[in-house]
C-alpha cells in the first residue's frame, strides 16, 4: 500500500501553508510536479520555493512531469475535459507505480483547496479503477475565494442569502443574481452583464507579489476590470483571477 497526500498550499502566498500542511510536507518522501510549459514555469518555482522554505534539508525526491494538455476550443466541452483526466490517470498511475516504493509517501502540492474546484480527487478515483492501491489523505487549504474575501475585507456570505460558486461558462445561464462566486472565468462573462444593481469584488494572483484588485459597482468598474485584466495576462502570459457579484441591499 502506498501513501498519496494532497497538500493545498494556498492561493499563492507561501505563508498561507497551515501547520498542517507543513506537517504533511515534512512527512513526504517524493513531490509530484506537473509542469504545464510555458509560461506557466512560474506556477512549478512557486511550489519549489514552498518545498525550499520548509523542506530546506531536503531528503526528498521531486519528480517534474509535462501536464497532458487539455484542448480549450473543443466544442464538447465536458467530452474534452473527461479525455484530459483519463490522459492524465494514466500518467498519475504510472507515477504511482514506478515513482513510489511500498510504504513511500508520495504528495502533490495544491493551489488553494484539494476539494474545491481542483481535478485531481476525481482523477484518482480512475487511478484507483486501474487497480493502483493508494492510501488517501487531503489537506485541506486556502482557497483563492477565500483570500479574495479577506483581502476585499467582505463576508462572502449575507444574512438568510445562498452563497453560489460557478464557473464562469455558468453564469450567463443563472437568472438573477444576488451572491455569487465565479471562478474559471476565461471569457470574462461578467462583461455581457448590465444589471445596475450588482456590485463586484474581484481578483487576480491572489495571494502573490504580482497582486491586483478592483472593486466597485460593476457597470463602472468593468471596463478597467477589462483592461488590468489584458494588460496583465499578456505581461505574464498567463492569469489566474475570480471574482464575487453582489447585488446591492
Amino acid at each position: 500500500m502506498k501513501d498519496l497526500l494532497l497538500i493545498g498550499i494556498g492561493a499563492g502566498d507561501p505563508r498561507q501553508v497551515t501547520y498542517e500542511a507543513v506537517d504533511a510536507l515534512r512527512s513526504s518522501g517524493v513531490f509530484f510536479v506537473l509542469d504545464k510549459g510555458g509560461e506557466k514555469d512560474e506556477l512549478v518555482l512557486l511550489r519549489k520555493a514552498i518545498l525550499q522554505r520548509y523542506r530546506p534539508e531536503g531528503g526528498y525526491r521531486l519528480v517534474q512531469v509535462a501536464d497532458p494538455v487539455r484542448d480549450g476550443q473543443a466544442d464538447d466541452y465536458l467530452g474534452a475535459v473527461q479525455d484530459w483526466h483519463r490522459r492524465r490517470a494514466a500518467l498519475y498511475a504510472r507515477l504511482i507505480e514506478q515513482e513510489m516504493g511500498d510504504g513511500e509517501t508520495g504528495a502533490f502540492l495544491l493551489w488553494g483547496e484539494p476539494t474545491l474546484y481542483d481535478s485531481t480527487l476525481r482523477i484518482l478515483d480512475l487511478v484507483r479503477e486501474r487497480g493502483v492501491a493508494l492510501r488517501l489523505r487531503i489537506i485541506p487549504g486556502i482557497s483563492s475565494v477565500q483570500a479574495l474575501a479577506a483581502r476585499h475585507q467582505v463576508p462572502l456570505n449575507r444574512i438568510g442569502e445562498p452563497l453560489t460558486v460557478l464557473p464562469g461558462r455558468r453564469l450567463a445561464g443563472q437568472g438573477p443574481i444576488d451572491n455569487v462566486v465565479v471562478m474559471l472565468d476565461g471569457q470574462c462573462a461578467f462583461a455581457q452583464l448590465d444589471d445596475p444593481e450588482l456590485v463586484i469584488y474581484w481578483g487576480a494572483y491572489l495571494g502573490t507579489e504580482d497582486e491586483v484588485l478592483i472593486a466597485g459597482p460593476l457597470q463602472a468598474v468593468k471596463a478597467r476590470i477589462l483592461e488590468v485584466r489584458e494588460q496583465q495576462r499578456r505581461r505574464k502570459g498567463w492569469i489566474m483571477d475570480t471574482y464575487l457579484l453582489r447585488r446591492k441591499l
